[in-house]
């Protein structure tokens, strides 16, 4: 019976033959290329967690008027962005659920469909993720540095141009996706895209982190209060890692699944880790 599968046109290294890719499988064998069993009751439930949480997070910022700024409509898009992922996967595990239990039965033409569409939801708002991401860093960026013009920089205007402009490219980007996933140019636009997201948070926390130390240093000299300059200063680098270690962390095994893909589909190594997929995933 067929069922559907989260994000299925990346499990498999594409690039290879049916032939070549079991007997890759087979060549990799052992316990640990075996992947993991994770229960659609796991997907379900963090689907509900993940959905509840953005849930409030949009709730909060339209119902607090205090909350009606650019950089808060940023922070709201990023939450629908996640809950569009949450929503395409509680639609999908309840359809497996469903199926497997023989409650619904449902053409495989169909199914074929539905899986396209959840992936084209995922993918679109992995890059509207993404792409919220670092507006949201870029948008700090000119609140520290460009503190008194940064209502004029960033106007509502602006900032709603901005939004519009994130959901068209990524719904967009996610239809060629979709459509031509077999095409390797497409992997590595979105594997470079993920790279310049991470490399323009990257220069541009630690370059608000450097300034934050730098006005510390001049305040702390100025009152001869060096303890409160190592104590901000080190709890400014505790959140900084946190930051990006949790970015690159949640990310990371998602795209280097996507290079892999790339570079070696038929590798007995990048088949075994290929397996592991679904807990990338979660």
């Amino acid at each position: 019976m067929s069922t559907l599968a989260p994000l299925r046109l990346l499990r498999e290294p594409w690039n290879a033959s049916e032939g070549n890719q079991s007997n890759t499988t087979a060549g990799a064998g052992g316990p640990w290329c075996q992947g993991l069993n994770i229960p659609n009751e796991l997907f379900l439930t963090l689907g509900l967690v993940s959905l509840v949480e953005n849930l409030l997070v949009v709730a909060a910022i339209l119902k607090n008027r205090n909350l009606h700024s650019p950089s808060y409509y940023f922070i709201c898009c990023l939450a629908v962005s996640d809950m569009l992922v949450s929503v395409s996967n509680l639609v999908e595990t309840l359809f497996m659920l469903l199926m497997e239990h023989g409650v619904l039965v449902i053409h495989a033409s169909i199914v074929r469909h539905m899986d396209n569409v959840i992936d084209m939801l995922i993918c679109s708002s992995i890059v509207s993720s993404l792409s919220f991401l670092g507006v949201i860093a870029v948008d700090r960026y000119i609140t520290i540095f460009y503190a008194l013009r940064y209502h004029s920089i960033m106007t509502l205007q602006r900032a709603v141009v901005t939004m519009a402009s994130v959901w068209l490219a990524s719904t967009v980007s996610s239809t060629i996706f979709i459509t031509y996933y077999r095409n390797n140019a497409i992997l590595l636009c979105l594997i470079g895209f993920f790279l310049f997201v991470l490399v323009l948070m990257l220069v541009l926390y630690i370059h608000m982190f450097i300034l934050s130390r730098h006005h510390l240093c001049s305040i702390s000299s100025q009152q001869k209060q060096p303890t409160i300059y190592r104590s901000s200063s080190l709890k400014g680098t505790i959140t900084l890692t946190i930051l990006l270690g949790v970015f690159f962390i949640c990310w990371g095994p998602f795209f280097f699944h996507l290079i892999l893909i790339v570079t070696c589909p038929t590798n007995p190594f990048c088949t075994c880790f290929f397996s592991y997929f679904n807990l990338f995933l979660i």
